[in-house]
């Protein structure tokens, strides 16, 4: 009966060891959350999923046959009379399946290192990528935007202007090209100080950026100039974004200084450049600054003769 006891006391012993490392080893760890997939990501999560697979797929197994081999030795025992040789035998066997089960948890110990280790690995990763996402937004920033007004800036309304001129040429669909200036920004600069014409040239661009549709783009060319891209828009249509911008004011230490742009437009004709596209824009904006009392009307051949006389 002493025996039986001792049988049963080292089953449970054993089980005991295997059962603990194995539900340390299977307890998760949650990654850091990211859009971003990367190739060499899924390759290490593929590994990490394939090892956590194979160690619980040998906890089992461990298990079940220390079942079985712990149950073979334990039936005959309880069923025979007490052979002392047996007994001996038997209790030979029971410290083997215990030694066996102590060298499978250390095994499990060492594989739930290698998977936190693995896991660290992928996290050290995804943020060395969150910080070249990040680095990448304030090039980009740096590149592509006005850093005053927030506007896209020369270059990259260049770049978009040859794009549209090429869209517009393959699908023979119009374009048009509108230049700002906003007036009198040296005479702000004068009178109310540097702060109050930077204040003046980011609310106009925040509100010459509410009155263009999502597919325009807006684009500050420098200084005072602006310049608006206004695919599959025609010449005429101009004057519903010119209706949005009349009225500005910017309020300055209690202030309120009136804001007009000057402006002049034109559409695009199939053949010319980007370039030729600008000038013939430009030419009736410097009409529109000649003329004030020409307002909303596009450019013609009499504003070229007029800028041309201008020059």
């Amino acid at each position: 009966m002493d025996r039986d006891v001792q049988l049963r006391y080292s089953m449970y012993a054993g089980v005991c060891v295997l059962t603990c490392p194995t539900m340390a080893a299977t307890t998760s760890q949650s990654l850091p959350s990211t859009k971003v997939e990367p190739q060499s990501f899924q390759e290490n999560l593929r590994k990490l999923d394939t090892r956590q697979w194979w160690l619980w797929s040998s906890t089992v197994l461990v298990l079940i046959l220390l079942t079985v081999g712990v149950a073979s030795f334990a039936f005959p025992a309880l069923m025979s009379s007490g052979d002392s040789n047996y007994s001996f035998y038997l209790n030979q066997s029971v410290r083997a399946l215990i030694g066996i089960v102590l060298v499978f948890s250390v095994y499990l110990v060492y594989q739930q290192t290698l998977i936190m280790r693995m896991r660290r690995q992928i996290a050290d990763q995804i943020t060395s990528l969150a910080k070249v996402e990040t680095l990448t937004n304030e090039v980009y920033k740096l590149a592509a935007l006005d850093p005053l007004t927030g506007l896209y800036n020369r270059r990259s309304g260049e770049q978009r202007l040859g794009e549209e001129i090429n869209r517009a040429t393959r699908h023979g669909r119009p374009l048009t090209l509108l230049l700002l200036d906003l007036d009198g920004l040296k005479k702000i600069n004068d009178q109310f100080g540097h702060g109050a014409g930077d204040l003046a040239l980011r609310n106009s661009a925040e509100r010459l950026q509410r009155a263009i549709r999502g597919s325009d783009q807006a684009v500050r060319l420098g200084g005072d100039e602006f310049m608006v891209i206004l695919p599959e828009c025609k010449s005429e249509e101009v004057r519903h974004v010119l209706g949005r911008l009349e009225g500005m004011e910017v309020e300055h230490e209690g202030q309120k200084i009136p804001c007009r742009f000057s402006r002049g437009w034109t559409d695009y004709k199939p053949g010319e450049t980007a370039q030729e596209l600008i000038n013939r824009a430009d030419a009736a904006l410097y009409a529109d600054k000649r003329n004030s009392d020409s307002r909303l009307q596009p450019f013609t051949p009499k504003h070229a003769s007029q800028a041309a006389h201008i020059s």
